[in-house]
């Protein structure tokens, strides 16, 4: 039997963790090289490198829909903050450092929040869909992810879902950050806004880059082990030269072993393999 880590003995030894963990943030910020981004533009970049929406409220199983409501709030106040972010040659982006705090006197409500103890709820709730979008772009970009942090389980049942499971990131404030770097030549811009009901998002860039990418999902399955099921898949991106369409590379870039936290009868009997 496994030993159980100091921040998972209960919520109050997490909660130490995470101040902890708060704290080596800001000493980290303090001594490190990067160059983090900080400037924005009205005005859009005149090229799309990627462009992509995102459902906010979705009515997932064992999850109260105010929560989901309350996360449309944060995304707004989210989007004031990161939209027409440009990050120039040599530059990093920070999801911390650009969004800031998410408590409630920066008006911040209840969504939901993913734990070590599992689904709960807490100020700024559902700001991975934010993350998550930002790195949806940067995965269809030749930019580099310089910190990203799986959500390591299933938790819902697929609805209406648009990329690859396993895409995803988590996001803690000031804790556990999304990050990458532009080493690229060319200024890039990121665009987040709502509409209808969805996020949107656009990366932006001031010349055109000479590939696309294309991401896909392949031997998508779920496993029984032991008492457990595991959604099992491998996610490759695809270099592609634009101007003949010829694939000049496929890198893997995710291999899902991921547990099962909803109930199995939402798990599709013809994608259950022996």
């Amino acid at each position: 039997m496994r030993r159980r880590l100091f921040c998972e003995i209960s919520p109050f030894t997490y909660e130490i963790s995470l101040r902890k963990e708060i704290i080596k943030r800001h000493i980290r910020n303090i001594f490190s090289k990067d160059k983090i981004a900080k400037r924005r533009l009205d005005k859009p970049l005149p090229f799309i490198v990627k462009s992509h929406g995102s459902v906010m409220v979705r009515r997932l199983l064992g999850v109260d829909i105010g929560l989901q409501e309350n996360k449309v709030t944060n995304i707004e106040l989210a989007c004031e903050k990161i939209n027409g972010t440009v990050i120039y040659p040599g530059e990093t982006f920070s999801f911390w450092h650009i969004v800031g705090p998410t408590d409630k006197r920066h008006g911040y409500k209840e969504g939901l929040v993913i734990s070590r103890h599992g689904l709960s709820s807490g100020y700024g709730g559902g700001l991975c869909q934010m993350a998550n979008m930002i790195h949806w772009l940067i995965l269809n970009s030749p930019l580099k992810v310089t910190e990203l942090h799986h959500h390591s389980d299933a938790l819902f049942p697929d609805e209406r879902r648009r990329v690859p499971f396993g895409t995803g990131t988590s996001v803690c404030y000031n804790s556990l950050d999304y990050r990458f770097k532009n080493d690229t030549d060319k200024a890039v811009q990121i665009l987040v806004w709502t509409k209808e009901g969805e996020l949107m998002g656009e990366l932006r860039s001031e010349a055109p880059f000479l590939y696309k990418y294309r991401l896909v999902e392949e031997d998508h399955h779920y496993r029984k082990e032991g008492e457990d099921y595991y959604r099992i898949s491998k996610v490759f991106r695809n270099v592609i030269d634009k101007e003949t369409g010829e694939v000049l590379k496929k890198e893997l870039i995710l291999d899902n072993h991921s547990k099962v936290m909803y109930d199995h009868a939402y798990i599709p009997e013809d994608e259950i393999r022996k």
